[in-house]
């Protein structure tokens, strides 16, 4: 003890005892600029609280001597080896450096070495997702090998693991080694995906490239290393070690797992200490951020910053599926020229953090979830609707309205940006470019669904006093009862105008409710709800749905009729409910006639405080709208915010089935006068979907939860896969939905 108290009265001696020459010294780092006071405290973050206040004369007194680097570009020990001639013990690298050096060119630190991106073909992304292993397991972990040398410390950790993993490695290939190092991974582990990947984007291209190709997108959580060395530090590689063995726990691990899982807003988990929560980290990252994070409608701001360091981190699947919304590709990222900040890859760390705490989530690290405390588990939805929309085939009257060939897919493939980053248009992912009419399609549609917790599809009816429109598709399930598909009606009884929203513009198809309709509308409806897939979610009587009740004129005599009418063709008591609409009808109509309410989301959740464009008052947040754009912005969040307002909530009937929607974005169909929801990705639907499950299902018509909806590609409202975020909603839905 003795010993060690004189040791550190000595380094204090040392440290504030004037030295002319090192106080000089210390001069000329200050006004030379080069010193990063927030890089050399942040990185060094052990250091005493006294010399931390000093950071310059600390660096020339002790840091320096000891490898410590005064900002990310000077290396003192790789300048005095890469400059032979200042071997000596006496030169003071970064002195040398302002004095001489930086004139003469000199180098300053080491740079990455290896193939070029253009030197390597990069795995097509289609190539990779056949790769796929067919049966996946519960986890997944990608490393990504840049120094060889270090595989067997990464192999080592893997073995140890006591949980079912697929392992996935992408190795920077330099020749013939590199062959036999992907043979004895393979010899390792015989089922491993193993690719050569160019060190471009440092380790986030490689692990991006992944998640472009859906290859994680069926993982529980996924995990993410790679062989740092950080030559920056001199303790590089305790740094590795302490980020690796905070994650891959050994015999531990699938307890740490199963603990991460068990938080609904725990969203990325990192080793101890590498959770930084400071906007010093910004360094010259912000723009190349804030360009980032708006492809997936998040925004960076100058003040806040959490992210974490070392790129090394345990994911979960909806943080996996946003970041494969970025859609990003090689020409996204630089060459590798050892840069050590202000490139893509060091902006996405930083991105990140904002994509891991969106809508209420959060970055945990490993002491963290040894100290986390059991979870309770939400409610979870007894019955799940989602609207179904049969557009999808061609009919005479929209070759008429709208062209030759005219379906849904013409609108949706068609749809413009209408902002910066805006992502449009929205193509489908797993089920393409598909023709109702081809009955096969239900039956895919439905068994995803069902897989993913959906029980019943609320399929559109469109009936004019008896003339029909879009049946083809139902009617041809009626004729293919080997096809399971799980559906109800609603009937959509709205004008179909040229403007499509129902509300405006020229008729293009009237609905009528002439004498007799709710005889004709029974009778109609009877033959679907006599067919076996017809859902009775009460075990007992068929469900329909009305979409706009309050035009029904003397709604309370019809609703009688339209009832008695089901009773005398054979059908008996019918579940009736209707759609909470945004705008009032041309009818008073009395709530209690019906059975059930259906939220429909964003109807009635819009308030004038979440518009950020086209609103009543200006916002920080500038989109860059295209000229001429003349329709509505306004915030997801502040919506899935107003969804469990009391404001809001206290309206409702009593008997209302709680909604949510993926996102919404109808321009594909309004073109620049359209409204958009900014801010929906799978966090912030995760989001919605833990606020209502938590709040909302408790106090649901007989606990059910509705979705808009399925496939409303034309308002952006579906939940079906697709290009930008693959399956990613549905399994948020999953997550929910599923005990």
């Amino acid at each position: 003890m003795t010993n060690t108290f004189f040791a550190k009265l000595a380094s204090f001696l040392t440290f504030f005892v004037p030295r002319p020459f090192m106080d000089y010294y210390a001069f000329r780092v200050w006004r030379s600029g080069l010193f990063d006071r927030n890089f050399y405290r942040g990185v060094n973050r052990g250091v005493n609280p006294i010399y931390r206040a000093f950071p310059i004369r600390h660096y020339v007194r002790f840091g320096e001597n000891i490898g410590w680097q005064p900002n990310p570009d000077f290396s003192p020990e790789a300048y005095k080896r890469l400059n032979p001639d200042l071997a000596d013990p006496q030169v003071l690298p970064l002195l040398h450096y302002i004095r001489f050096g930086k004139k003469e060119g000199r180098l300053i630190k080491d740079i990455s070495s290896g193939p070029r991106a253009d030197d390597i073909s990069i795995a097509d992304l289609r190539s990779l997702a056949a790769l796929a292993p067919k049966v996946p397991s519960r986890f997944a972990v990608h490393a990504h090998i840049y120094y060889h040398e270090l595989w067997d410390d990464f192999s080592r950790k893997l073995v140890d693991l006591d949980i079912p993993f697929d392992l996935f490695v992408t190795i920077t290939r330099f020749g013939e080694k590199t062959d036999a190092l992907r043979a004895e991974i393979l010899e390792q582990f015989p089922t491993a995906t193993v690719v050569f990947m160019p060190n471009h984007g440092r380790d986030i291209f490689p692990f991006v490239h992944l998640v472009s190709s859906g290859l994680l997108s069926r993982y529980e959580a996924v995990c993410k290393v790679h062989t740092k060395k950080s030559p920056h530090r001199k303790d590089g590689d305790i740094w590795r070690d302490a980020l690796i063995s905070g994650l891959l726990r050994g015999k531990d691990t699938s307890a740490y797992l199963d603990r991460f899982l068990a938080d609904p807003m725990a969203s990325l988990w990192v080793a101890d200490g590498q959770h930084y929560d400071d906007p010093i980290w910004w360094g010259s990252n912000l723009a190349v951020a804030d360009s980032l994070l708006r492809r997936v409608e998040m925004v960076a701001d100058k003040d806040r910053l959490s992210f974490a360091a070392g790129s090394m981190y345990w994911l979960k699947q909806e943080l996996v599926a946003t970041m494969r919304g970025l859609s990003l590709t090689a020409t996204d990222f630089e060459q590798e020229y050892g840069q050590v900040d202000g490139t893509v890859a060091h902006a996405f760390e930083r991105a990140l953090g904002y994509m891991a705490e969106d809508g209420g989530h959060r970055i945990v690290q490993t002491s963290q979830l040894e100290e986390m405390a059991p979870v309770e588990t939400a409610p979870r939805p007894d019955y799940v609707s989602a609207f179904y929309l049969p557009q999808f085939h061609r009919v005479p009257e929209n070759d008429e309205w709208w062209g030759q060939g005219y379906t849904e897919w013409v609108a949706v493939s068609a749809a413009k940006p209408n902002y910066d980053f805006h992502h449009h248009p929205q193509l489908p992912g797993r089920f393409g470019f598909y023709d109702l009419r081809q009955t096969e399609v239900l039956g895919d549609q439905a068994e995803l669904a069902k897989e993913m917790g959906i029980d019943a599809f609320c399929t559109y009816f469109y009936w004019f006093d008896g003339k029909r429109i879009l049946e083809s598709p139902i009617d041809r399930l009626l004729k293919r009862p080997d096809v399971d598909f799980p559906f109800y009606l609603c009937w959509a009884n709205e004008s179909w105008r040229r403007n499509w929203d129902g509300l405006t513009g020229e008729v293009l198809l009237d609905q009528g409710y002439a004498d007799g309709f709710e005889e004709k509308l029974a009778n109609d409806t009877a033959v679907y709800m006599r067919d076996p897939r017809y859902q009775r979610p009460d075990g007992t009587r068929p469900r329909f749905v009305i979409y706009r009740p309050e035009d029904v004129p003397d709604a309370k005599a019809s609703i009688a009729r339209l009832r008695d009418a089901w009773r005398t063709c054979g059908i008996g008591e019918v579940e009736l409910g209707a759609v909470l609409f945004h705008v009032e009808g041309e009818h008073q109509f009395d709530p209690d006639l019906l059975d059930f309410w259906v939220e429909m989301p964003p109807h009635n959740l819009v308030t004038p405080e979440q518009y950020l464009l086209g609103g009543p008052a200006d916002t920080e947040l500038d989109l860059h709208p295209v000229t001429g754009f003349s329709g509505l912005i306004y915030d997801y969040r502040g919506v899935v915010a107003n969804s469990n307002s009391p404001a809001y909530t206290d309206k409702l009937p009593h008997n209302t089935i709680a909604g949510v929607m993926p996102s919404w974005d109808n321009t594909a169909r309004r073109g620049a006068s359209g409204h958009i929801a900014w801010g929906s990705n799978p966090m912030t639907f995760d989001a919605w979907m833990a606020q209502t499950c938590t709040h909302r299902l408790p106090k649901s018509y007989r606990t059910e939860l509705f979705v808009n909806s399925w496939n409303e590609w034309a308002e952006k409202a579906m939940l079906e896969p697709s290009r930008q975020y693959g399956d990613a909603y549905l399994r948020v839905l999953a997550k929910w939905s599923k005990t």
